[in-house]
Parts: C-alpha cells; structure tokens; sequence
C-alpha cells in the first residue's frame, strides 16, 4: 500500500505562475557538417547584414561552429536590434530580462519590448503586457496590461488570452471574476496555447461537474504536454493513475513522468518511485528502482522532496543493505550532476532555429520573472544542450 505522503505527491494538481510569454523556437538534431560558415557570418555581419548579425547571434548562443559565448550572442543580437529587426529586438529585451549575456536590467528590456512591439510583433506585446501587469522595469499599470493582451490575443496571440485569464481568475487589476477567467482560458485554448490549456485543464480536473470533463482535461493536458509542458506532463500522469483507462497506451502513464523527471520535477520522480515501489500502471515492482528514483527526487526537491521520500528511502535502503544502497546513491549523484536544471518548456518546435534556438525554458531565479532560456546543442540534442549548459556556468 502506497504511504499517504508519496500518494498525495503522485495526486496532487501543478498550478502555473506567470512567466513571461516568449515563443519558443528549437534546433532540430543534426550533423556537425551543418554548422553555419563563421568566417562568413562574421564578415557580412560586421558589413551590417542584420539577417547575418541574428544568426551569428544565435551560433555564439546556441555554440553551432563557434564556442558557446552567450555575451558575444548578446552583442550581435542587440547589434540586429539597433538596425531594426523586430525579432532580435524581443531577443535582446529577454536576454535583459533574464540576464542572459548582459547585466541583468528589467527596465532595458522593457524598452526592448516597446520597440519590437512598434515594430508590429505581436509576442512582444505580451512580453510587455507582463511587465507592466507585474511592475517590473516600469510602473505597474494593469489596466494597460490588460489592453497589450486583448491587441494581441485580436492578432491572433493565445498566451495573451491566458494571461486575461490569469487576470480575472486572481483578481490581477480587475475584479476578480472566475467565468470570465474561465473563458479566456478557453480563448487561449482554442489557439492552441499550452499555458492555457493547463489552466483550463485544471479546473475541469477539479470542477468534475459533468462526465465529459475528465476527458476533456486530458485531452487539454495532453496536447500542452505534447507542446512541452513539463507541469501538463506531470499532471497527466497524476490523473492517469486514477485514470488508467483513458491512458494512450499502457506505457504512457510512466513516460509522461519520466520526461517531467528529466526535465527538473521532483514530483515526478516521486511518482516513478511510487509506481516501482508498488508495481503500478505496467510498471514492475522493483525495490532498486523505486529507491533510485526516490533518491533523484530527494536531489532535485531537497527538503521539501525529503520531506515526502523520507520514510520510503529509509524502510527501503535498510531492506537492500548499504552497499546496493551505495551504490544507487551513486548513480543518482551522476545522472543528476547532468540533469540539474528544472525546466518550465521543453520545445519542440523547429521554426527560425538558426534565429532564436532554445530548447528549453529554465525555471526563473528568485526574483526574476522570465525563465532562462537553454540553448540547442547540434551534435546531441536537448540534454546534451543541458549539460553544456551546466557546465559552462
């Protein structure tokens, strides 16, 4: 029988925080043969091409040809930025915004933001919505927030609708009103936006008022997973536990948490320990196993994750004895010595990758909004990308 602590873990529902609203674009896996020509770049870049001045950006910030240089890649986009291109404006204002390559300045990136939204792109405008909702870099102002995201989410931007949403819900400069939060949750969804859809996802889990609702959360949560969500990926396997006739397949349920463990999310790991602790959902039981992914939980969660796995690591290390024990802290150590980094998105989208790679969004640091974006590494893909980046910091 599962302990009460790792059940509630396993059942427990992932609630988003607002982040701010990038797009992500991906590098697809490929040949080392496919390096950009750096000798080139750098030649029509420093002639003032602004298409060159973008991709050597994204070849310093990604390390495709050259070394990873992440101040270098600020340079050359901020260069892009100053000859007007509206893309490398919103790169170089997130860069800010984060402090990827530049002194931390939220009110640069504001700035940033405002031309490329002038510039008439339509994700820098939730970019700004975001901080003038928030305060950050400029006075707070949620009644002009509000008017950034309804102009964005009229050209076509779900996350701007997912941010109205968040609006409403909470009682973010307006008055609170969950049915009108709901419904722009619903906007956001029928674009297609994995946030809102989450969010959407969530209060049908919860609300259960008629039979179509499960279902319908799983089909949110499964297409934000499918999106890259790590939070959908790990609050559909919570309810297919419960659930286990509306899984795919009978090896999804363990996938899902599998990707949000590897992605940074304790819980999940907690989970896969709880499946192989007690053979659950076609996982078999095995002791060793469930020990491994309870010890990786407690190094990805700390305390809090202690606090959860504590019991379950004691009962099971004194049936397996301290060298098995030894052992499989071992290689707990060495997996997440390579996988650290607990992540918001990891992207699968291929669009403009030699313009703006990232596979993945970083959690934000304390006191920063914006996730920090992982570069794509061509040779091995998005955890090689993970590694290199742990490793250069």
């Amino acid at each position: 029988m599962a302990s009460h602590a790792s059940a509630r873990v396993v059942l427990v529902c992932n609630s988003v925080a607002l982040g701010f609203g990038i797009v992500l674009l991906a590098l697809p896996i490929v040949a080392r043969g496919s390096d950009p020509d750096i000798p080139r770049l750098q030649v029509d870049a420093q002639r003032g091409s602004i298409k060159q001045q973008v991709e050597l950006g994204a070849a310093y910030f990604a390390g495709r040809g050259v070394a990873q240089d992440e101040k270098r890649a600020a340079y050359w986009y901020e260069k892009a930025a100053n000859a007007g291109d509206p893309g490398a404006q919103k790169q170089i204002g997130y860069f800010y915004q984060v402090g990827i390559g530049v002194t931390r300045d939220a009110a640069t990136a504001v700035r940033w933001y405002e031309r490329a939204a002038a510039s008439g792109l339509i994700s820098a405008k939730v970019n700004l919505g975001v901080a003038y909702l928030l305060g950050d870099g400029v006075k707070k102002d949620p009644s002009f927030a509000q008017d950034l995201f309804r102009q964005a989410y009229k050209q076509g931007d779900g996350m701007a609708a997912c941010y109205l949403g968040e609006m409403y819900m909470n009682g973010m400069g307006v008055e609170r009103d969950e049915a009108a939060g709901e419904r722009w949750y619903q906007a956001g969804a029928k674009l297609h936006d994995a946030r809102a859809e989450f969010q959407l996802a969530n209060l049908l889990w919860h609300r259960q008022k008629e039979a179509g609702e499960i279902k319908q959360a799983v089909k949110l949560l499964r297409e934000a997973a499918g999106a890259g969500m790590v939070a959908a990926m790990h609050q559909l396997g919570v309810i297919l536990v419960k659930h286990p006739d509306l899984a795919a397949s009978p090896q999804e349920t363990a996938k899902l948490f599998k990707e949000a463990s590897e992605a940074g999310e304790w819980r999940s790991s907690v989970a896969l320990g709880l499946l192989s602790r007690d053979g659950m959902v076609g996982v078999p039981a095995d002791q060793k196993t469930a020990y491994y992914h309870y010890r990786v939980a407690q190094l990805q969660g700390g305390d809090e994750a202690l606090k959860v796995v504590g019991n379950d690591l004691n009962a099971i290390s004194g049936r397996l004895g301290p060298e098995q024990t030894a052992a499989i802290n071992a290689d707990a150590k060495k997996w997440f010595e390579n996988h650290h980094l607990a992540l918001q998105f990891v992207n699968k989208d291929g669009v403009k990758w030699k313009e703006f790679p990232a596979y993945a969004v970083a959690n934000p640091a304390s006191g920063v909004h914006a996730g920090e974006l992982v570069p794509s590494d061509p040779s091995t893909g998005f955890m090689g990308a993970v590694n290199r980046r742990l490793s250069a910091n």
